[in-house]
């Protein structure tokens, strides 16, 4: 038994070895996904001379005040006959990660998704004017590349429109959606929060709608919280912190371009969550190399429940293992259909060495 563990522990230190060379990353972990996170804030209104936008009512900016611009942004939008107030908490959360935040009002408590979508849009047009004001303490701190939109319930629905009228926002994070006969054809990466007990947006006529209405080649991430309301997700607290990790994870990673956040969700948030009670994914992030002549290599969807398709230049050799070192399959992978069926493995984690590198494969 002893020779056992130690032929596992040799295998395990053999994969981690590697993990020096993310010295870039070494601070992103889960348990720096903390609320509040590590910086200072503050807040601007209409009072301070923000932009008091024509397609919403009301605005409050949430930004940091020792972080290193320039910043990413993201507009966010209550429900309908819900004020700002309703998800107000997640301003000073990704503030204090660094991004800027502008939570908005509507100019009828009873405007319809469609038109949540357009005060969303107006929020973005603020920050961008906010870049350039000159008494601004934003002027010039803001990455206008790099914006995304969120929203609760109706919110929620009109964030997802609002990436199918502007191509240029990088990034969706859904709260609770509600919207019917979704029209989402955009590849604008989405996150999804729903919550399994929703009575006011069930997730089978929404959230699942929704994700299955985004075309498969977007980057998008269904998450649904166990036991959860219509409120679920309105506080990055929901689930237990689970909707703040995951929502700071998704923008850090496809809004700021962060790649350490892809083995913050592959390896620990989507990994047997206990707060979930359904995940379906179909996204792909870049994967770190560990070797010192890397390969650009990706693999996708990573969870997976039937196939890895594996992207990378040429042809190569690959060897899965379980966690303890036992060969479950191996292979050559050539020309431009690169696919491992995983299809008759049991749910868990497994390691995936291609060529020089070793990836973590998550079967759900």
């Amino acid at each position: 038994m002893k020779k056992t563990y130690t032929l596992a522990l040799l295998f395990f230190v053999t994969l981690v070895a590697p993990s020096v060379l993310y010295a870039q990353c070494e601070d992103v972990t889960v348990d720096s996904l903390t609320n509040p996170g590590p910086f200072d804030i503050a807040t601007l209104t209409e009072a301070d001379g923000l932009r008091n936008g024509p397609d919403y009512f009301g605005a409050t900016v949430y930004y940091p005040t020792n972080a290193n611009p320039p910043y990413a942004s993201i507009a966010i939008v209550p429900g309908f006959v819900s004020l700002p107030s309703s998800v107000e908490e997640w301003g000073p959360f990704y503030a204090s990660h660094g991004i800027v935040t502008i939570i908005i009002g509507t100019n009828s408590l009873f405007d319809l998704p469609e038109a949540r979508a357009e005060a969303l849009l107006d929020a973005l047009e603020t920050l961008r004017q906010e870049n350039l004001r000159d008494t601004s303490p934003l002027e010039g701190e803001l990455d206008t590349d790099k914006f995304a939109v969120s929203g609760w319930s109706m919110g929620g629905g009109g964030a997802q429109r609002a990436a199918v009228l502007d191509n240029t926002i990088k990034g969706v994070v859904a709260l609770c959606p509600w919207l019917l006969d979704p029209e989402l054809n955009h590849d604008t990466s989405v996150l999804i929060l729903s919550g399994q007990d929703d009575p006011t947006a069930p997730p089978e006529d929404h959230a699942n709608v929704h994700y299955n209405e985004i075309p498969e080649a977007t980057n998008k991430l269904l998450f649904e919280i166990e036991n959860g309301n219509h409120s679920v997700a309105n506080t990055p607290n929901g689930g237990d912190g689970v909707a703040g990790r995951l929502a700071l994870s998704w923008l850090k990673l496809y809004v700021e371009d962060n790649d350490c956040y892809c083995p913050i969700l592959n390896d620990n948030l989507l990994v047997n969550p206990p707060a979930a009670s359904m995940v379906q994914s179909s996204f792909e992030c870049e994967l770190l190399s560990i070797a010192e002549n890397k390969l650009e290599i990706s693999i996708f969807p990573n969870p997976t429940q039937n196939s890895i398709n594996v992207r990378v230049p040429g042809d190569i050799h690959f060897i899965m293992y379980s966690t303890v070192g036992q060969l479950l399959l191996e292979g050559d992978l050539s020309g431009n259909n690169k696919q491992i069926d995983v299809s008759h493995l049991s749910q868990g984690i497994y390691h995936l060495r291609l060529g020089n590198e070793m990836v973590r494969v998550f079967k759900n």
